[in-house]
């Protein structure tokens, strides 16, 4: 009972932040808010197209830990750890983009008015389009949160779980089993480093044999890149994960899978689940029903646990609580 108490929590979190979200947020104090940020977006895509998957990255870990709040985006100090330094963050990137933009925004008689929140959610949904994806209306207005602690980071899912272990962790976010399906398609445009598989290449599950649920060709391929036990390397090398159409957003992620060519294991898994199986047959037959799909899941997932109305603050640095108030005394 206590479970389906917090779930219905959220879940009523997320009706409530979406009455007060609302598209055009800013058009009478920021007239220019989205076309600023889109062009900040635009000139990094420009000369670096992997700026796409790096702000889709960025964009979840942030939701998935005290909702999207741009909690991600503050530094550690010498006496407080943030959840930029727990360890699914290390490899996160893109700050120094939404750094460019508020810089835009602030400079654009625009101070202290946009979140660094509906930065990271409009920047992300423009470098989608950007790469060929869907382009849709992002309700706006969030408000940037308070806390960032280390500590918090443990709702994000692991690259070898199974189907229903990495549902465990959308439901409770009030996501459903194709919102998950559907937001791990983003990895058509991602990369991940090898040892987030490696054990999918020489002894998966202590067999001492390959995944066999692996194409044996993509494995021996990716033995050369990343190394074997008698051939080890000294760094950490990068994949992409959709080895065939790997800056394009698109479907092909999906028939990826079904021809055995998931490069994570959870990616894998989704081409094999029983419940999952009719999803991705789908979206591999129907590149416009994924994209459509994938909006409005994108659109679900930014509002989950959002600040608004008078929470939080308008951050004036992304990367930094703005200076906290002293509080006025008030005499007898």
């Amino acid at each position: 009972m206590e479970k389906i108490a917090v779930i219905v929590t959220l879940c009523c979190l997320v009706s409530i932040a979406s009455a007060q979200l609302k598209v055009g947020f800013y058009s009478s104090t920021c007239p220019r808010a989205e076309s600023i940020i889109r062009g900040v977006v635009q000139q990094r895509f420009n000369r670096d197209r992997s700026i796409t998957a790096a702000l889709l990255r960025m964009h979840f870990h942030d939701c998935f830990v005290r909702g999207c709040d741009a909690s991600i985006l503050i530094d550690s100090t010498k006496s407080k750890s943030s959840e930029k330094d727990a360890g699914p963050n290390l490899t996160v990137r893109g700050y120094d983009l939404i750094d460019a933009a508020k810089k835009a925004l602030e400079a654009a008689n625009c101070s202290s008015t946009v979140s660094c929140a509906d930065i990271i959610t409009l920047a992300t949904r423009d470098a989608v389009a950007l790469a060929g994806g869907p382009k849709y209306n992002v309700p706006t207005g969030r408000r940037d949160g308070l806390v960032s602690d280390v500590n918090d980071v443990i709702d994000l899912p692991g690259p070898s779980i199974s189907v229903q272990d990495a549902f465990a962790f959308f439901k409770p976010k009030g996501l459903t089993l194709n919102d998950m399906v559907t937001l791990l398609g983003a990895h058509t445009v991602g990369v991940t480093h090898c040892a987030f598989f490696q054990d999918r290449l020489l002894d998966f599950q202590g067999t001492g044999k390959p995944d066999p649920t692996m194409d044996p060709g993509l494995a021996a391929r990716l033995r050369k890149i990343c190394g074997t036990a008698s051939r080890p390397l000294n760094n950490d090398p990068t994949v992409f994960l959709d080895q065939g159409t790997s800056f394009a957003f698109d479907n092909q992620f999906y028939n990826q899978t079904i021809f055995k060519r998931g490069i994570l294991q959870i990616d894998q898994e989704l081409a094999l689940d029983r419940s999952t199986v009719p999803i991705v047959s789908g979206f591999a037959k129907n590149k416009v029903a994924f994209q459509q799909n994938f909006a409005n899941a994108m659109m679900k997932m930014s509002k989950i646990q959002v600040l608004v109305g008078n929470a939080g603050e308008i951050r004036k640095n992304c990367r930094v609580f703005n200076p906290r108030k002293p509080k006025v005394r008030r005499g007898l």
